[in-house]
């Protein structure tokens, strides 16, 4: 079986969320414990830091695997949805999967996929834990796919959880107020052990801090504050008070409060004693980051002239981070190539953007995708005025063409958005 081939099989047999979205949600942990003991029970093998959030997730999932690398231990790294390719989700030491593992691992465990049918995130999430316990890591930075209490991945039993912060998403399945979500995402604080609470929010923090107290788990909130100072070389210098300047590579105010999340982490860890995190490797792996972990989309500048940049904010408190990012730049005339997936509340993203802009609405190739005609009626009763373009790239090549030298274009609106966007780049 060859790469592609074991990925057609993935995406063909096994109900895959990003595509379809609600069908391929499979709560509960019974799918995960049969495949698991199948393969002897890899998560046992492994210590990892569990990592659950509305936001933020993926920004402190890398920097956290970076500052562990940089430190000397051999890191896995599981996380999702992807950009550009499969392998993003499962990196060790900041390198993709090997496509002969992936390609091996469906071909041989076919026949527990047929008996247990479990969704593409489950079986994946196996195949990461399968292929670090392989590896023999000394630790692996987990991401919740959906939620927390119900999430496949909250068969770990890790050394530090962290909930970086609590907005509206995922609705359907999580609840519609912030109390109900808070309260799935704190299903995975586990009885004595630590958790970091990345952002104290009066609607939830009771639901942490009960949570806690019934499991007997430490709970501790950001003390070192990221303050921005300036914008160096497409990096933030900031000021912090344990460390004095330090520089960060993910760009975007709202990563100053991912970054505090880290630091408080580490923190943690450090007190832990089982790991060892000096101030050399901290420093280098929030600075170097991309580099390491190869992390994508998160304020990222494609080109100055016109600046284009790109982010996968995709919720209403993504959206929000995103349009008060909109607002610190500094342009002639504003583009927004735009297009979300079905399931999200598009209006309340769409309260928060511009209306001083030029729209491109458009949509991208999954099933999910509001289209983009749709999309364009909803964004006319919030005064978003622009056009429709049938994919990503035509109407990022018309913002292109429409665009000055000292004009701003951004892309985004949801996972799939960006990562289209930078695969044909």
């Amino acid at each position: 079986m060859t790469y592609q081939s074991a990925l057609d099989y993935l995406y063909s047999r096994l109900p895959v969320f990003h595509n379809i979205g609600a069908a391929a949600y499979k709560p509960g942990l019974a799918n995960t414990v049969k495949i698991l003991d199948y393969l002897g029970n890899p998560q046992k093998k492994f210590k990892s830091i569990h990592i659950a959030g509305t936001n933020g997730k993926g920004s402190v999932s890398h920097t956290l695997a970076a500052v562990f690398q940089s430190a000397g231990y051999k890191t896995g790294l599981y996380t999702s949805p992807h950009l550009l390719d499969f392998g993003e989700r499962i990196r060790l030491n900041g390198k993709m999967i090997e496509r002969s593992y992936v390609a091996d691992f469906v071909e041989n465990h076919q026949a527990i996929v047929q008996q247990v049918q479990p969704s593409f995130f489950e079986l994946t999430m196996a195949m990461a834990f399968a292929y670090f316990a392989e590896n023999d890591i000394d630790i692996a930075i987990v991401e919740t796919g959906l939620g927390g209490r119900l999430d496949s991945t909250n068969i770990l039993v890790p050394e530090l959880s962290i909930i970086t912060n609590i907005s509206y998403d995922h609705t359907q399945f999580l609840g519609n107020t912030l109390q109900q979500i808070a309260a799935e995402k704190a299903g995975i604080i586990k009885p004595d052990i630590p958790v970091v609470i990345g952002e104290w929010q009066s609607e939830t923090h009771n639901m942490f801090e009960n949570k806690a107290l019934e499991t007997n788990s430490k709970l501790y909130y950001p003390e070192n504050a990221f303050e921005f100072i300036a914008n160096d070389n497409n990096k933030m210098l900031c000021r912090t008070t344990d460390l004095g300047e330090i520089r960060v590579a993910l760009t975007g105010n709202y990563q100053l409060k991912n970054m505090a999340t880290v630091f408080k982490a580490i923190n943690v860890i450090n007190d832990l004693g089982q790991f060892i995190l000096p101030e050399n490797a901290i420093l280098d792996g929030i600075e170097n980051v991309v580099e390491l972990t190869g992390l994508r989309g998160r304020w990222e500048i494609i080109q100055t002239s016109p600046l284009v940049i790109t982010d996968t904010g995709h919720n209403q408190a993504g959206i929000e981070y995103v349009a008060q990012q909109i607002k610190n730049q500094t342009y002639n005339k504003l583009h927004i190539v735009f297009g979300v997936v079905n399931d999200k509340d598009v209006s309340a993203m769409l309260s928060f953007l511009p209306k001083n802009a030029e729209y491109y609405f458009t949509q991208a190739k999954v099933e999910r995708a509001l289209s983009a005609e749709e999309l364009a009626v909803i964004a006319l009763q919030f005064g978003l005025k622009g056009k429709i373009y049938p994919t990503i790239a035509s109407a990022y090549q018309s913002a292109l063409n429409n665009a000055s030298s000292d004009d701003f274009i951004f892309v985004g609106g949801s996972n799939y958005v960006v990562g289209e966007f930078l695969s044909g780049l």
